[in-house]
């Protein structure tokens, strides 16, 4: 692994901020390090408020897709809102749908199956809103691309509204309005919303002709928190407020459905991290192993009965997904060892037999085990479907784009992506995107990189500190935990290994042999191996975020390892 310590900001810049806040110089360091300069960024960044949000109608297409939508209620026109069967498609949906069902009936949803229509619009749900007299779509974190789809609509006298955040094409579809900060001829201020974000950003429009305030709305926001950890999208402007109003939610008065997930969560406050790890597997199983409609159901259920029982459903998806991802993971890692494939630029495997609903998920294993870009396919229906995973600063999309010419269809982002294609281009396609990467790819960027904002000692960490750090929440990429170093650190004879396999290492520690300070716990996830370099107190650097471990009702410090390398390594 690489170690990359960002060089120190500008000293006059963190000595300014430091007397400005009356903060420490880690903490003004760090912000700084974020872009955080003056007195007023700071003030946005400890204390957002939902003020903070821009105007909806600042968004291309935002007053087309209002007054479609009030002339759709007041002809009582029946709307479908359609979306995908991921976290952030099945959370707009039931974001949107709820919200119009407040105060009218004729709404239905639509999720595509993943095995039967595949990802985003698809002919097959236009052609049941034809069938049900459906005139308007409103499709949500889709839509973007679906020139064809849009065109087929409007044949059968459907209208379309897309609310997307993936990247347009060099065309447009034909729709009423296309809502999707990426536009070029889209001035909105922030463009990192997810597919939920955008919806959130329609309702807040809606809502505005209504005479309702962003207070109103706040009870949503619990699907557009959820949504946002999920889609690993930049944890920045809006949507650092509104994850965190959203976690509020989630932390006090959730919808049924998200605290039926939850409830037997052994923690008082949840973070954004544990909605990663506890809430989005759970929401995206469903449209895995069964179909994205049990998602729906759960997260638009108002009775807390009926929602447990969907939640438990969902928990048993989410326990079969476990061991096919489990499986697959082991016959795909098997796969590349027999073919001897381990030093390509790229890991590209493929089974007829794999379950469609977990490729991605071991995309990401194989991503972590060889950290090459990564693309796992399996068979659908006539052709063959993969999900790309990529390595950190690699744009995996932009990859695909170089190559789409073997492809039947392409989308996603630079770290995720989906593609289909025809069996036989299946050899010629892998090692033309081979090829691309090895010819545009930094080899160093094949070595896992772990970011180190700066090198403390264990004496800097004071509970003034710990209870800064805090307030940086809600983490997420472009405002990441912070990561500190700390040289000569050794463990003070309780090391050992935890885990079925001994993968994950537990740890008291302490810096420098004269240190008169408490040792500290600390836990390395999946940084057993280093088990022999800790031993019988030899020194060594490590990389750690500050954290807290809850137990049993008790909070109490603790580091969580990143990284471990000999004292002089």
């Amino acid at each position: 692994m690489r170690w990359n310590l960002k060089s120190k900001p500008n000293k006059e810049k963190v000595q300014a901020l430091k007397e400005v806040l009356q903060v420490d110089e880690i903490i003004a360091t760090l912000l700084v390090q974020r872009g955080i300069e003056t007195f007023e960024q700071a003030k946005s960044f400890f204390r957002p408020t939902l003020n903070d949000l821009h105007d909806p109608y600042l968004m291309k297409d935002m007053d087309k897709a209002v007054s479609r939508i009030e002339t759709a209620i007041a002809n009582q026109e029946n709307i479908l809102v359609f979306g995908d069967y991921d976290v952030d498609g099945t959370t707009a949906v039931s974001l949107v749908s709820s919200y119009l069902k407040t105060d009218y009936s004729n709404v239905a949803t639509y999720i595509p199956d993943r095995y039967l229509e595949g990802y985003g619009v698809s002919f097959q749900g236009i052609d049941f809103a034809e069938d049900n007299g459906f005139t308007l779509i409103i499709a949500l974190d889709c839509g973007i691309k679906s020139v064809d789809h849009v065109a087929y609509a409007k044949e059968k006298g459907i209208d379309f509204i897309i609310c997307d955040h993936h990247r347009p094409g060099a065309v447009l579809p034909d729709a009423v309005a296309v809502l999707d900060p990426k536009r070029e001829d889209c001035t909105y201020p922030y463009d990192e919303l997810c597919g939920c974000g955008v919806g959130f950003k329609l309702i807040q429009a809606l809502g505005r002709n209504k005479g309702q305030t962003i207070e109103d709305l706040v009870p949503y926001l619990d699907l557009v928190a959820t949504a946002i950890a999920a889609d690993i999208v930049p944890m920045t402007g809006e949507n650092r407020v509104l994850a965190k109003f959203g976690l509020e939610v989630i932390n006090s008065n959730p919808r049924p459905g998200i605290k039926a997930l939850v409830q037997n969560v052994k923690k008082k406050t949840l973070t954004i991290t544990d909605v990663v790890f506890i809430v989005a597997p759970r929401i995206n199983a469903a449209g895995r192993i069964k179909h994205g409609d049990y998602a729906v159901q759960l997260l638009t259920e108002f009775d807390l009965k009926q929602a447990e029982t969907f939640a438990q459903e969902i928990e048993e998806n989410n326990a079969e997904r476990r061991g096919l991802d489990k499986q697959i993971t082991k016959e795909a890692l098997h796969q590349i060892k027999e073919n001897q494939e381990e030093t390509r630029f790229t890991t590209v495997v493929y089974d007829e037999n794999w379950h469609k609903g977990v490729i991605g998920i071991v995309a990401s294993r194989l991503t972590e085990t060889y950290y090459r870009p990564t693309l796992v396919f399996t068979k659908s229906g006539d052709k063959l479907a993969a999900s790309a995973r990529s390595v950190q600063d690699f744009d995996v999309y932009q990859a695909l784009e170089a190559c789409s010419h073997h492809l039947e269809q392409f989308g996603g982002h630079m770290y995720a992506a989906g593609m289909t294609l025809k069996e036989e281009n299946y050899s010629v396609f892998k090692q033309a995107f081979e090829d691309v990467v090895k010819d545009t790819i930094n080899p160093e960027l094949l070595i896992p990189e772990i970011t180190i904002d700066m090198e403390i000692d264990f004496s800097d960490i004071t509970p003034k500190l710990v209870r800064i750090l805090k307030e940086f929440e809600p983490f997420g990429p472009q405002n990441m935990h912070p990561v500190f170093m700390s040289a000569s650190v050794f463990d003070t004879g309780f090391a050992k290994t935890l885990g079925s396999e001994g993968e994950h290492l537990k740890l008291y520690v302490k810096q420098f042999e004269t240190s008169q300070e408490a040792g500290i716990g600390a836990i390395g996830f999946g940084l057993g191996k280093y088990f022999p370099l800790v031993q019988g107190k030899k020194e060594f650097q490590m990389a750690y975020v500050v954290d807290e471990n809850e137990w049993n009702n008790q909070v109490s410090l603790q580091l969580n390892v990143r990284a471990i390398k000999e004292n002089n390594g």
